[in-house]
């Protein structure tokens, strides 16, 4: 038994009895709880979903259970739903207690919990790891602190947990573009704080076999330390934090515990799993309408054309300014007709008091506010705005009745909720678009319906998300379980005035981040969202990497961020391909980028081209914001690279029956679509496991797309040929016959381990798949 040696007889009696009645099924909780209270602090310890234990923490009173929390109550699997506060054992802080879910134990020994993984696999029924204890050390600060606010019920809080010196960290949400290229994050500090590409997530991965996760809106941090791992949270009224385990190597497992407890990916439609086609930007409606006529003409398939920002007259309209799309529905049948594809429009969160919303959403409380009155959040395009305070239910009811007024209903029925990063538009400073822009803080001091910036700002993202999903179960036929009378048929809805209909737009019904709408099992339309937070997976809406470098490095940066946001929860995924700013379409080196970020753009889970670009033109400019004039489609690249970029968008709609698979397994079991090398070959092979301690660039910069394809892109110019390593696969995938094969030339490479040259032109990214390209394309797998 792998215990501590400090524990004590009684202690050992309790985790050695506890271990021993298991029968070799799932371990039924063993306690409906246990309750520390040690004078001013509360702590509660429950079993929560498979496999699972959650811990919640207060100071001077009993958390109120009515706390914003992303998790599901009751979970999709495994105990403790609808469980509330309950408990069986209530225990001094000098007293031991011992709980079982499953396979996994908390144990309380004088105040400190411990968690221990019961190795089932083992000779013996009662071998234990110990997974991670509450920090303690002679003179140690105490391993649950607290910092009391004087004015309010609130606290700064650090939480702290031992870590071995040599495990591995990997998650933690997705890492700001452009230098941070880890996979590991074992020696950092993580700032839980959102900006445009920077989308942490107080969640982590051990490569011991446990996930931890702490359902916490705040800022603060996570300190990833050598014997110590902290979480920091600036404000907080109730300390919420999650657990699980699985065999170690398991991270599928883990990823199916946690999203039991955080919620499952909706499947996307077929169609968003084709070729998107985005610039910035098409500013008027004849713009799409040639650029769809262009595809039809060449015979490029596309399905999605993106209009982004700047549609509007002024921020907070929320819809077309007539003068440049005098009618959209045109627009939308034409577009549709050409090419099939659907169209999708930017939305952004921020108000100007030009807007003809802006008085009644000041009216009705419905903007955020900073801390000492109306204020505002920051500015763009020389004038000042405000944020929508998606926190409120009734705000995202009034922004979802002016989308559906001026673009759902016209047939535009997928949004691009750009900048909704929360407490600002996005980037890491304020007064954006003004001379004077790096102000001595990060955030607005920003007030929100739900709380505060330092409190909440985390949830924005997640909030504004929200805000569309509602409203597509508010418009659509999706019926749920609360309301069995919401069947409302699309057709009906057939102009804007239908909206005022109650037989068309039923009654708004708001969710609740711990009591949910079920779920949509296949999403009717899909958001795009630059920013999220812990189960933004379970609505119909997919994260992007924002605004990029377009350089040869972050080409292959954005494979580590693209994993390590996997490894949270979250596998829609997609990114600029090309990178946002800096490519210039004319030149051999801009050309020769964007063809090499489109051969990694075919197998990512969504194939998407933005950019704003730069060329050589002399056309005059008109006097409009961002109206860059430079095209971003696959022809703009060259003549010869567009038979290249033809020839990777064919492949994309041939892999589509294997992304969609993909999904489907992503939905039932969340297994993670983007998959980084240690998830499948750690156990197998000591150099990926290795590699990826220290983020050796010749393992973090490729990844496995689902179960059956590597892909390990170019990431300099000018090369023909890569050096590869094909990891060593696990014995019973050898067993089933399975051997690395190059994907262009055919050529068998055995079962890895080894580093193999392969050509590497224009037209053939890097890639090796397991199996046969026949079930790969009929998504057999």
């Amino acid at each position: 038994m792998l215990i501590p040696y400090a524990l004590g007889v009684t202690t050992l009696f309790l985790l050695v009895s506890v271990v021993r009645a298991s029968a070799g099924t799932y371990f039924q909780p063993n306690s409906t709880g246990i309750k520390i209270q040690n004078g001013f602090e509360r702590v509660y310890v429950q079993p929560y979903g498979l496999h699972g234990i959650r811990v919640r923490a207060s100071l001077m009173r009993d958390p109120t259970e009515t706390e914003w929390s992303t998790i599901l109550d009751p979970p999709i699997e495994g105990p403790g739903g609808n469980a509330g506060l309950s408990h069986d054992t209530t225990i001094s802080y000098l007293s031991n207690a011992t709980l079982r879910n499953g396979n996994l134990i908390a144990q309380v020994s004088l105040g400190t919990i411990s968690f221990y993984r019961v190795e089932t696999d083992q000779d013996s029924e009662d071998n234990l790891t110990l997974l991670t204890s509450e920090f303690t050390d002679t003179k140690a600060r105490v391993p649950r602190s607290y910092v009391q606010n004087s004015n309010s019920g609130s606290f700064e809080a650090m939480f702290d947990f031992d870590s071995d010196v040599d495990e591995q960290f990997y998650g933690a949400g997705q890492q700001a573009c452009c230098k941070d290229s880890s996979v590991n994050k074992k020696g950092q500090v993580v700032d839980l704080i959102n900006w445009n590409s920077q989308v942490r997530m107080p969640v982590f991965v051990s490569n011991k076999g446990y996930l931890q996760f702490f359902n916490m809106g705040a800022q603060g941090r996570l300190e990833f330390g050598p014997i110590r791992t902290r979480y920091v949270a600036t404000e907080a009224t109730v300390v919420d934090h999650w657990i699980t385990t699985a065999p170690e190597g398991d991270y599928d497992a883990l990823q199916r515990h946690f999203t039991s407890v955080t919620g499952r990916q909706p499947i996307p439609p077929d169609w968003s799993l084709g070729y998107q086609q985005s610039k910035l930007r098409y500013w008027n409606q004849s713009q799409v309408i040639d650029v769809a006529q262009r595809f039809h003409d060449e015979q490029v398939n596309v399905s999605l054309i993106v209009i982004d920002f700047f549609n509007w007259k002024f921020f907070g309209d929320w819809s077309f300014d007539p003068v440049f799309w005098p009618s959209p529905s045109t627009m939308v049948d034409r577009v549709k007709s050409l090419t099939g594809a659907e169209l999708m429009v930017s939305v952004w969160p921020a108000v100007e008091d030009a807007s003809v919303n802006y008085l009644e959403l000041q009216k009705q409380g419905l903007l955020a506010t900073t801390r000492d009155g109306t204020g505002v959040t920051d500015s763009s395009n020389k004038v000042y705005t405000r944020l929508i305070d998606s926190t409120n239910p009734d705000a995202r009811e009034f922004l979802w009745r002016q989308l559906n007024e001026s673009y759902y209903s016209f047939g535009i029925k997928n949004f691009w909720i750009d900048e909704a990063d929360g407490g600002t538009l996005g980037e890491q400073y304020e007064n954006g678009g003004q001379k004077i822009n790096l102000l001595p803080y990060a955030r607005a001091f920003t007030q929100y319906y739900v709380g505060t910036q330092e409190g909440s700002g985390k949830l924005y993202p997640w909030f504004h998300q929200q805000a569309i999903d509602e409203g597509f179960q508010n418009l659509t036929d999706f019926r749920t379980s609360n309301d069995d009378n919401n069947n409302t048929d699309l057709n009906l809805l057939s102009s804007p005035s239908d909206i005022n209909n109650p037989m068309t737009f039923p009654s708004f019904r708001a969710q609740s981040p711990n009591q949910p709408f079920t779920p949509f099992t296949t999403c009717p339309h899909l958001s795009l969202t630059r920013s999220t937070f812990i189960g933004g997976q379970r609505f119909c809406s997919y994260l992007w990497s924002g605004d990029t470098d377009s350089k040869f490095p972050v080409l292959l940066q954005q494979i580590t961020a693209g994993v390590s946001v996997a490894a949270s929860g979250i596998s829609s995924w997609t990114l600029d391909i090309g990178g946002f700013t800096g490519l210039d379409i004319d030149s051999d080196e801009g050309r020769e980028l964007f063809v090499r970020w489109f051969g990694m753009g075919v197998f990512l889970p969504y194939t998407r081209v933005h950019g704003n670009r730069l060329c050589n033109i002399t056309v005059p400019t008109p006097s409009i914001p961002f109206p860059n004039l430079c095209s971003n489609e696959p022809w703009a690249y060259g003549e010869d690279n567009f038979v290249i970029l033809k020839k990777y968008i064919a492949l994309r709609y041939q892999l589509i029956p294997y992304v969609k698979k993909l999904f489907e397994m992503l939905h039932e079991t969340g297994k993670t679509i983007m998959r980084p090398m240690y998830y499948d070959f750690s156990l197998s092979d000591p150099f990926v496991r290795n590699g990826t301690r220290s983020n050796d660039p010749r393992i973090i910069y490729q990844f496995m797309m689902g179960p059956r394809l590597l892909i390990a892109p170019v990431g300099e110019p000018g090369v023909t040929t890569k050096e590869v390593y094909l990891p060593k696969l696990p014995q019973a995938w050898i067993d089933q016959r399975f051997t690395w094969t190059h994907w262009w030339s055919e050529k068998n490479l055995g079962s890895g381990g080894n580093f193999v040259n392969v050509s590497a032109g224009l037209d053939e990214v890097p890639v090796f798949y397991l199996g046969t390209k026949e079930d790969i394309f009929s998504g057999n797998i």
